[in-house]
C-alpha cells in the first residue's frame, strides 16, 4: 500500500510540474530503459540457470494466452455494456496495454477509436501500477501478471519485480515479450476485417 501511495504521489509531482511548464523531453523514455537494464543486471547475476529453467514451464507459456483471451472475453463483454461495436471492442482488447502501438494502428482506421485504444489500454497499465501489488497477495504473484499485458515486459517489469519476485520477474518478461509479439499482428488483422 505504501508503495502505491508513492506511485501516485510521484505522479501528481509530475502533473503539477507539467502543468507548470516543465518539460521532460524524453527523459521518461531514457529512464525507462535503464530501469529495464538495471533489471536485467541483476536477474542476470543473481538467476541461476536452474531458476530460469524452472521458471520456464507449461503455466509460464499458458499465461500469456490465458491473458489474451481473458482480454478478449473483456472485450467483447464491454462491446455490450458500452454499446461499442464489436470488432472495435475486440481489436481494443487485442492491444493488451500496449497503447501506443493500438492507438496508432487505430487511428489509421478512426481517429475516435484511436483515441479509445490508447487511453483503454493506457488505463490497463496504470491499473496494472496500482493494483499488482495487492493482486499479487491476493490471487497470487504469477497469476497477478495477467493485469499488465504486455507492459510486463517493460514499464511495469520493475514493479513485479519488486513485489512478485525475480521468479515472477523472469516470467512477466516472458508473459510480455510473447504478447508484444502477437499484438502487431492482431490489432491490424481485426482492425481491418469487414464490418463495422
Amino acid at each position: 500500500m505504501k508503495f502505491t501511495v508513492i506511485i501516485l504521489l510521484a505522479l501528481s509531482l509530475g502533473f503539477i510540474l507539467g502543468k507548470l511548464g516543465f518539460d521532460p523531453g524524453n527523459s521518461y523514455e531514457l529512464a525507462l530503459y535503464a530501469l529495464i537494464f538495471v533489471i536485467g543486471l541483476d536477474l542476470g547475476a543473481n538467476a541461476k540457470a536452474e531458476e530460469v529453467k524452472k521458471a520456464i514451464s507449461h503455466k509460464t507459456l499458458a499465461l500469456p494466452i490465458a491473458t489474451l483471451l481473458g482480454s478478449i472475453i473483456g472485450g467483447i463483454v464491454s462491446s455490450f455494456i458500452v454499446g461499442l461495436p464489436l470488432k472495435w471492442a475486440l481489436t481494443i482488447s487485442a492491444g493488451v496495454g500496449w497503447y501506443s502501438l493500438t492507438g496508432a494502428i487505430l487511428t489509421q482506421y478512426s481517429p475516435v477509436y484511436g483515441v479509445i485504444g490508447f487511453l483503454a489500454n493506457f488505463i490497463r497499465e496504470v491499473i496494472t501500477v496500482t493494483a499488482y501489488p495487492i493482486l499479487a497477495r491476493i490471487l497470487g504473484k504469477e497469476v497477478a501478471i495477467s493485469i499488465g499485458g504486455a507492459t510486463t515486459m517493460d514499464t511495469t517489469l520493475p514493479l513485479i519485480v519488486k513485489f512478485g519476485g525475480k521468479d515472477a520477474g523472469i516470467i512477466a518478461f516472458i508473459h510480455g515479450f510473447l504478447l508484444s509479439l502477437l499484438v502487431p499482428i492482431l490489432v491490424p488483422t481485426l482492425a481491418s476485417m469487414g464490418g463495422d
